[in-house]
């Protein structure tokens, strides 16, 4: 593969620069296959982009070497690309696929987004989804996060929600349920943190609400903060930057029972997540 090249996505003329750099040097992944990957999953990563302030981690060197969080525009972006002011804070918004490739091709592996959209006018909406993120303390793992997942499932039910389980690509695990958009953010996150201190006192040997960290060894935190407005959480189907190039990865719910009743549950890497979708499709497309 060439050090660069120039293309044309979606009639934009793009410059992609050092393909052959290796972004995940452990499993000598480089830039091009990583800008491949988002190519190949933009069709369904993209709807659950649009019209949310995107937040990117960037990686200059490879994730083996330092990285940052940018949720400014960066500097030098063409003007066909999207643009909302939040908070003082002018964030780039991604609707389409060369918008995407311009900013991973900045070498931003992972793509956080709030709960929330903005309307036509840049207004911030009420989140039209909850999310649960399962966060394993030490001792811990995917078969402690997916006996959680169910537990939780099975409670939201009661409430007419219906939950969408996502391997984190890093430790844990997220739950998404869709929203009718009639909550707001404040009262979403008192919903998520109800539930959490439930769930704690039936479970007090599993779960622990409280973000305390010597609280959480051998135990699931089961983070209600990520539906504050201001925080942000993993899209599915980023990527994250890991040793590996793990995916923030849709899972069925037999998946999720099975590790829960002690069959090997792990996260998935980037072409697992390819085979995935040309299979079973968008896991998670009824969020939207």
């Amino acid at each position: 593969m060439s050090e660069s090249t120039s293309v044309v996505v979606e009639g934009r003329k793009l410059k992609l620069t050092s393909l052959d750099k290796l972004l995940f040097p452990s499993t000598e992944t480089t830039k091009g296959e990583v800008l491949n990957y988002y190519a190949q999953v933009a069709d369904v990563l993209l709807p659950h982009l649009a019209s949310r302030p995107l937040t990117r981690v960037r990686w200059p060197h490879g994730t083996g070497d330092q990285s940052f969080f940018e949720k400014n525009l960066p500097s030098g972006a063409p003007s066909w690309l999207p643009r909302v002011r939040i908070d003082d804070v002018t964030y780039p918004l991604v609707e389409d696929l060369a918008q995407l490739t311009y900013l991973v091709n900045l070498n931003s592996i992972e793509l956080h987004v709030p709960q929330w959209r903005i309307d036509e006018d840049g207004n911030r909406l009420h989140p039209d989804r909850l999310v649960i993120d399962l966060d394993p303390g030490t001792g811990a793992g995917l078969r402690e996060c997916a006996q959680v997942a169910v537990m939780v499932r099975d409670r939201l039910s009661e409430l007419g929600l219906e939950l969408f389980p996502v391997t984190s690509g890093s430790k844990g695990m997220q739950l998404y349920a869709g929203l009718p958009g009639d909550l707001s953010s404040d009262q979403t996150r008192d919903l998520a943190q109800q539930l959490a201190q439930e769930l704690t006192k039936k479970h007090p040997d599993l779960v622990v609400w409280k973000m305390t960290k010597s609280l959480r060894p051998g135990k699931i935190f089961l983070d209600w903060s990520q539906n504050v407005a201001a925080k942000t959480t993993i899209c599915p189907y980023s990527l994250r930057g890991k040793e590996t190039p793990t995916v923030a990865a849709p899972r069925t719910w037999d998946e999720v029972e099975a590790g829960a009743a002690g069959k090997k549950l792990e996260q998935l890497m980037f072409d697992e997540v390819l085979d995935r979708l040309d299979a079973d499709g968008d896991l998670v497309a009824d969020l939207l």
